[in-house]
């Protein structure tokens, strides 16, 4: 049987790339976001609408993500994983210069979206012993200055994917915490609020990650055998490491 793959923010970055990964070794896809003029070139792009399924909606917006759901076309239904990618950060600065409302749409994206997902589909998951993975990152281990809030909503992501791993023992259903470090995508253009030079200057000679190689390992993960759970990855390029500890002198 053909499966089927629930991906969020699939109109750019990692989601976009996923979708293509996932369909390329015969998956059917669900693709959200909130760009429909995105949705609609991925699914053309895809194979047209009996491979990929687009849903435009702000998965910060319960009602939204409830009612889209709910709308599924009967080759849809049945939902094999949950790609929980959606997700952003917004701002470099330390915390004592942020904006608050930057705090908050990164908690309403990065965990009340998820999770709200995450329930939603939980029950599909279940019934067809499916994969959720969710995208962490390494701030969730690794504090760095500016990281702040993000980091702690990434932090609650792998924690929740532990939590729900072990909630849902016995039922077949695989969890997993993906955790990026520097990786090249339009998300580093909206936390620095566009700036095209900040993202230059970040990128330039570090060989980063690219969307394809988390599409690769989400890919890994979920053609696993049904009885393997991989708990989380953490994965860097070879350029980055980690850096000695800060210390302030008088």
């Amino acid at each position: 049987m053909q499966k089927t793959a629930l991906i969020t923010g699939a109109t750019a970055g990692f989601g976009d790339a996923i979708a293509r990964r996932l369909v390329a070794e015969g998956w059917k896809v669900i693709v959200t976001g909130r760009r429909q003029d995105r949705l609609e070139a991925l699914v053309d792009a895809l194979g047209g609408p009996a491979i990929a399924h687009p849903l435009c909606f702000d998965i910060r917006d319960e009602d939204a993500t409830r009612a889209a759901l709910a709308d599924l076309p009967a080759g849809f239904t049945r939902i094999d994983a949950l790609i929980n990618n959606a997700g952003l950060a917004r701002g470099t600065g330390p915390a004592q210069a942020c904006d608050l409302d930057d705090w908050k749409a990164m908690i309403d994206t990065n965990i009340t979206g998820l999770v709200t997902m995450t329930r939603l589909v939980l029950d599909r998951l279940i019934e067809s012993r499916g994969l959720v993975v969710n995208l962490a990152s390494i701030a969730a281990h690794w504090p760095y200055p500016g990281g702040n809030v993000y980091g702690g909503t990434k932090a609650f992501v792998r924690q929740f994917s532990l939590g729900l791993r072990s909630d849902l023992a016995g039922t077949g259903v695989r969890v997993t915490s993906i955790e990026p470090g520097l990786s090249e995508s339009e998300f580093t253009l909206v936390r620095t609020g566009g700036d095209q030079a900040a993202y230059d200057r970040l990128y330039a000679g570090a060989d980063p990650l690219q969307p394809e190689d988390i599409a690769e390992t989400v890919h890994w993960v979920a053609s696993l055998p049904a009885h393997v759970n991989i708990n989380a990855v953490e994965i860097m390029p070879v350029s980055q490491s980690w850096a000695a500890l800060n210390v302030h002198r008088r």
